[in-house]
């Protein structure tokens, strides 16, 4: 610790014993020990701030040292320009829609499965008094359209 020996941090000791006295020394302590913190805090946020600029200077370094390399593959092989490659698109022609209605392509894609029929609301009950109605419990199983005609 800052290269002070035992005997070295004894004297110092009693020395602040004898000028500041046993009766202030604690509150003499605590106070140094806040400055000691705030110089380590604000050492620690310089040392954070150095190493974020030297990550973004080497950031920096290694995004044009990829540019290059990717400029030279690009040159090296150029991409093709054949439509080979790519799925033809499905074109609808005039006679399908309006008469005067210009040709339009339509992605290919899967048929969509619907799901089965499942009520719109929930069903209206009305209590066996003189209650006013109340709506089914939400939670309660719904019927499908063919689960009805069983």
């Amino acid at each position: 610790m800052f290269g002070i020996d035992s005997s070295e941090l004894l004297v110092i000791v009693i020395i602040a014993v004898i000028v500041i006295g046993p009766k202030d020394l604690p509150r003499a302590l605590y106070k140094v020990g806040q400055i000691v913190g705030k110089a380590q805090g604000m050492a620690r946020h310089f040392r954070t701030g150095i190493d974020a600029m030297v990550r973004e200077v080497e950031l920096e370094e290694l995004e044009k040292k990829w540019a290059a390399q990717n400029k030279r593959i690009m040159d090296e092989h150029p991409p093709e320009t054949s439509t080979d490659a790519l799925p033809a698109p499905v074109e609808t022609s005039a006679q399908d829609g309006a008469p005067d209605a210009p040709a339009t392509f339509v992605a290919q894609s899967a048929p969509v499965e619907q799901p089965p029929f499942v009520a719109e609301s929930a069903p209206v009950a009305t209590s066996a008094s003189d209650g006013p109605p109340y709506v089914a419990d939400a939670a309660a199983p719904q019927l499908r359209k063919d689960d009805a005609a069983a």
